[in-house]
């Protein structure tokens, strides 16, 4: 028997995961409103195209579905878990398109900003993926979980499966690496003021 809507809304992940499990249609939708936005933030932003962002948001979502059944309450956080399985997807992905030019990217389209100001996000987006494509993977993936989705040092150490000591030290040097990597590109990119 499904639980209306409102009663998933304040529920824990977990609870949500096992209700779905359990057959639960309404949990399916509710996690889907939880997760399937932060997911497609969370590949965007590291892959910097739209398409294959929504590939791997659609292959994480389905992942956490197949493993509902097996989900054990209480010994993980389902947003930490998911976080973990969006980042390697992303990685494998980058992997792959290591070499590629800029030419070769897809560049992200956002309707609701003028061409000139999509032209220059879109500049960014390909300037940062690419200079974060040039970091060692770890201090890549601290960056973008730390910087670009805003995560707390205690969930990366526990996504990244290391210690909050070793996030700060991945995020403090891949920081300095990207300002490296960008610093000759700033003026082109739209921050002749601001610090990259």
């Amino acid at each position: 028997m499904n639980a209306p809507l409102g009663s998933w809304r304040d529920a824990p992940d977990d609870a949500v995961l096992l209700a779905y499990a359990n057959g639960d249609e309404e949990a399916a939708r509710v996690l889907s409103l939880r997760f399937v936005p932060r997911v497609l933030a969370q590949s965007t932003r590291m892959l910097a195209d739209q398409a294959e962002a929504e590939d791997v948001a659609q292959e994480a979502m389905m992942k956490l579905w197949k493993i509902a059944p097996a989900w054990r309450q209480g010994e993980a956080q389902v947003s930490t878990w998911l976080y973990r399985v969006v980042a390697n997807l992303c990685t494998d992905r980058l992997r792959k398109r290591r070499g590629m030019s800029l030419d070769e990217i897809a560049e992200p389209a956002d309707p609701q900003m003028s061409a000139t100001a999509q032209m220059q996000e879109i500049s960014r987006l390909v300037a940062l993926a690419n200079a974060l494509a040039q970091l060692p993977e770890r201090q890549a993936q601290a960056v973008s979980l730390r910087h670009l989705e805003g995560l707390t040092n205690p969930e990366i150490a526990q996504i990244m499966d290391i210690s909050v000591r070793s996030v700060e030290s991945l995020t403090a040097r891949g920081k300095r690496a990207l300002a490296d990597i960008l610093a000759g590109r700033k003026a082109e990119l739209g921050y002749e003021d601001d610090e990259i």
